[in-house]
């Protein structure tokens, strides 16, 4: 129904954006991703989908707007919506937690522990998630997989050292990812120093 919002960005929070556009402000949900990747200039666009609740005993509905800043998160986000046990709101916490290269090639190379990290995903929500969207997210253009899996096995080891050195695992996998994202081979030990100086 919306495919996308462009206008003037009001306000931005790492939960939602107001987003003026011909006149009007739109409340508009994103994920810390989205957020992450909002310009700092007053226009913006954000690629929007378009959530309809109805409560089936008093027949009132809810309209809500999920906004993302590229394509690929947006299909991933749809796709995960489509599995039984994830709502809306769950999968804006997983595109919060992991960004949607990290996610979806998790989901590509089964690797079940990643997607459990994410706040309220149970080992069975998470195997489900893998089970029904491995074939589905070929279609999808990830950053390869053979280099998710290399750069996972370092930022885990990475986080799990953080993590024993009793700093926040929301914090410290934010810094971590961050840093990956940023530096395309990076060893253990210089990613661990790096978050450090960052925490």
């Amino acid at each position: 129904m919306i495919e996308f919002i462009k206008g003037r960005l009001i306000e931005k929070y790492p939960t939602h954006a107001i987003v003026e556009a011909n006149g009007l402000g739109y409340f508009v949900n994103i994920s810390l991703t989205t957020y992450s990747n909002l310009p700092e200039t007053d226009e913006i666009k954000l690629l929007i989908y378009y959530s309809v609740n109805v409560d089936v005993r008093s027949g009132s509905s809810n309209h809500v707007l999920f906004g993302f800043s590229g394509g690929e998160e947006r299909s991933l986000f749809k796709l995960l919506i489509s599995i039984s046990g994830v709502s809306a709101n769950t999968a804006r916490m997983m595109l919060s937690s992991l960004n949607p290269s990290e996610l979806g090639n998790a989901i590509g190379s089964g690797n079940v522990a990643v997607i459990q990290s994410v706040k309220g995903i149970g080992p069975k929500l998470a195997q489900r998630i893998v089970t029904e969207l491995k074939d589905k997210i070929i279609g999808l253009e990830f950053s390869s997989t053979n280099s998710f899996v290399q750069s996972n096995t370092i930022s885990e080891e990475a986080l799990s050292a953080l993590l024993a050195l009793g700093f926040d695992k929301s914090k410290a996998n934010k810094v971590v990812n961050n840093i990956v994202n940023q530096e395309e081979e990076i060893s253990v030990e210089a990613l661990i120093k790096l978050a450090l100086q960052q925490m």
